[in-house]
């Protein structure tokens, strides 16, 4: 019986010719491949199986980054980058979707789609882009949510600029509260980078719409949501994550009609995960109703799914 030939395993995506180069056949990758000592990320790319990570966003930036080996001139982007920055999407992303590349414009690259991967060509110029603690190419936060957003309905495009644009604001004043995260100065400088990627790019109106009620403030995607439907649905528009002192301490609601009264709180499938924490819950809302204040609520899966019902629910709740 012949042993296999042994060679260094990559623990980075490599070139299969890189690795012909230093004198591995073409046979002897292939054994390697079918035996399962070596692993083939796409044609021609190939990694040590100890080196593929547990983790479904670790294994799809792998994957991006193997398409870049193919690539080098391209940054990982759009969705794929969302997951760098762990910016939300529209679904979970699921295993298997596609890895996204940007290629820059004004060379002989295509926009093109192919099985398991999105190719786009844009303009990207050096500051939109920073290498990754892993070594790739990867379009920065603003960029990424720039991307995104555009072309995007704002229910799907706010939550990715409030994310983006409270990553921006704390980068710049990572111990802000919410009382500097509602200051417009701050605002405004974490919103720059994001309106200097929109002005590159057409097809950016929606960024601009989505950006002009975009805050830092609101803490997850479906306060975000949630904001985006009071904004199409033709409701007062509420302050967000507001301060109110009460006998149990100083609460800060989700959202707050402070003329009506009226606290409106989104609550996620995490937010009250125990029975401790669910009546605490209880306790503040009891609270907040002591010094005068109606309180409606709605879930995730509600805003989700049946958004017009809550919008009447909160309407109802703002009538005088």
């Amino acid at each position: 019986m012949r042993r296999p030939t042994v060679f260094a395993l990559p623990p980075v995506p490599t070139l299969g010719r890189d690795l012909v180069a230093l004198g591995v056949s073409e046979h002897v990758l292939r054994a390697a491949v079918t035996s399962g000592r070596l692993l083939r990320l796409r044609r021609d790319v190939y990694l040590d199986p100890a080196s593929w990570p547990e983790d479904d966003d670790a294994r799809h930036l792998l994957l991006a980054h193997a398409e870049q080996v193919i690539h080098p001139e391209g940054a990982v982007s759009h969705w794929s980058a969302a997951r760098f920055w762990r910016l939300p999407s529209p679904a979970i992303p699921a295993p298997g979707e596609p890895v996204w590349l940007t290629l820059p414009a004004g060379g002989s690259h295509r926009s093109r789609a192919r099985a398991g991967v999105e190719h786009r060509v844009a303009p990207l110029p050096r500051h939109h882009t920073l290498v990754s603690p892993s070594g790739y190419t990867v379009t920065t936060r603003a960029r990424t949510a720039v991307d995104l957003a555009r072309g995007l309905p704002l229910t799907e495009a706010l939550p990715v600029l409030d994310a983006c644009l409270r990553g921006e604001c704390l980068d710049l004043l990572p111990r802000a509260r919410r009382r500097e995260l509602a200051n417009p100065v701050l605002v405004e400088a974490g919103a720059r980078g994001i309106r200097e990627a929109a002005g590159r790019l057409w097809g950016t109106d929606s960024v601009e719409h989505a950006l002009g009620v975009a805050s830092p403030l609101r803490e997850s995607p479906i306060e975000s949501l949630s904001f985006a439907h009071f904004v199409l649905a033709g409701l007062p528009l509420p302050e967000c994550q507001v301060g109110i002192r009460t006998a149990g301490g100083v609460f800060y609601p989700d959202f707050l009609w402070e003329s009506e009264r009226v606290i409106g709180e989104a609550d996620g499938r995490d937010k009250y995960e125990d029975a401790e924490s669910r009546i605490r819950e209880k306790e503040r809302e009891q609270h907040l109703r002591d010094v005068g204040y109606r309180v409606v609520r709605w879930l995730g899966k509600e805003i989700y799914l049946q958004p017009a019902v809550v919008m009447a629910r909160v309407a109802h709740v703002l009538e005088p």
